[in-house]
């Protein structure tokens, strides 16, 4: 089995504390053809917080709810940890998550470990002084769980999921009335990788940095955010026009600059499509069928071609630095996974497709090479199956 630092030099990025990467070189390589080797062992889903397991307390009406934000956001439903509500490439689920809390919050001010298969929380020590009111939880991974299936494509699936995780707590606290939560998926080195802020409620802040706009309107439920699973192949049926360009809306307004959005969809006039600079219609701006290149790109998955549409987020060129190689998959991750919750919402099945190989866009469609690359993907269809609860 390969890992991500095999003949791969040194450097001082660390996905986890025993696997320094030079971070072009491991997205280069997951890009590549080259095909990962066998399974190896995943290790343990839920790091050794060190001392008991502790219950979050219920929240008063003035104070805001942890137990309540990661029950909508990070916590498993079952004890095999494969039906949490953010999506995970392969449902490894990679992402460890410290919570550092402030007043305010029903668990006291402290550091604490998060365990999502037993809802329970390890106090780890003091806040750091200055800590804000409400609670910040800090995403790290674990790549050795995304490695024991991926090998060296793990890389930017690690980072895709940790953008998920963010934007699951992000939509839980919109959900349940919390301040505006505060985002850190700048691409910054070191631990974490990114980090998300909930004030108390009733905080009036403006956060740094773009934040997603979401009219009041369109505020997630509870309800929605706990029934949101990947819906498994075939996706078939195409979207309506007005569902897809719900979706595409969702994606552009989510933040991430540098990121573009398109999809694209089959027959009847089969070709990539885009928002209007407006967004009040599609334009179409290459034609021809595109789902089986997809497919082909997408590691081999051949039900892609049959999909009724395919979202893409594309960017992050071959010379990009390790900054902007963070950034751009952390906000891909979570903004695709705001457009699959509105993608269900508009009656559509989803399913987020992280794995990309070769798939330079813009060189298929006579660009420069190298600039313009696949980061993620939302495949869409209007049948529905039975859903099952992995990504």
């Amino acid at each position: 089995m390969e890992h991500l630092d095999d003949g791969l030099p040194m450097a001082a990025e660390h996905l986890d504390e025993d696997r320094p990467v030079d971070l072009t070189a491991a997205l280069a390589r997951a890009r590549s053809p080259q095909r990962p080797g066998h399974d190896t062992p995943a290790g343990t889903a839920v790091p050794a917080w060190p001392g008991p397991p502790r219950p979050i307390p219920g929240a008063g009406l003035a104070d805001l709810d942890p137990g309540a934000l990661l029950r909508l956001s990070l916590a498993a439903s079952d004890g095999s940890g494969r039906l949490r509500p953010a999506s995970s490439a392969g449902a490894l689920h990679p992402v460890d998550t410290e919570l550092v809390v402030g007043t305010g919050c029903s668990l006291p001010p402290g550091r604490y470990g998060y365990d999502p298969l037993r809802h329970r929380v390890h106090h780890l020590g003091r806040p750091p002084d200055n800590t804000p009111p409400g609670m910040t939880a800090e995403l790290s991974v674990t790549a050795r769980r995304t490695v024991s299936h991926y090998g060296h494509r793990a890389w930017p699936l690690l980072l895709l999921d940790t953008g998920h995780a963010a934007a699951a707590l992000f939509l839980a606290a919109r959900a349940l009335g919390a301040g505006e939560p505060e985002l850190r998926l700048d691409g910054g080195a070191g631990r974490p990788l990114a980090a998300v802020r909930i004030p108390p409620p009733g905080e009036v802040h403006r956060p740094d940095g773009p934040t997603p706009s979401q009219p009041p309107a369109n505020q997630p439920k509870p309800e929605e955010l706990l029934a949101r699973r990947s819906a498994p192949p075939p996706l078939l049926g195409t979207p309506s026009e007005p569902a897809l360009r719900a979706v595409l809306t969702a994606a552009a307004h989510a933040g991430g600059v540098d990121l573009r959005w398109c999809a694209a969809v089959g027959p009847p006039r089969p070709g990539l499509v885009e928002l209007v600079p407006d967004g009040t219609a599609l334009r179409r701006f290459a034609a021809g069928e595109a789902r089986p290149s997809l497919a082909a790109w997408a590691a081999g998955q051949a039900w892609i071609a049959d999909a009724g549409a395919v979202v893409l987020a594309r960017g992050c060129p071959e010379d990009a630095d390790a900054a902007h190689i963070r950034r751009t998959h952390l906000w891909a991750g979570f903004t695709v996974h705001l457009a699959h919750v509105t993608a269900r919402r508009h009656g559509l099945t989803a399913r987020p497709v992280g794995s990309w190989q070769q798939a330079d866009l813009g060189a298929a469609l006579g660009a420069t090479p190298g600039q313009d690359w696949i980061v993620h993907g939302l495949a869409l269809g209007t049948l529905h199956a039975d859903e099952e609860n992995t990504t």
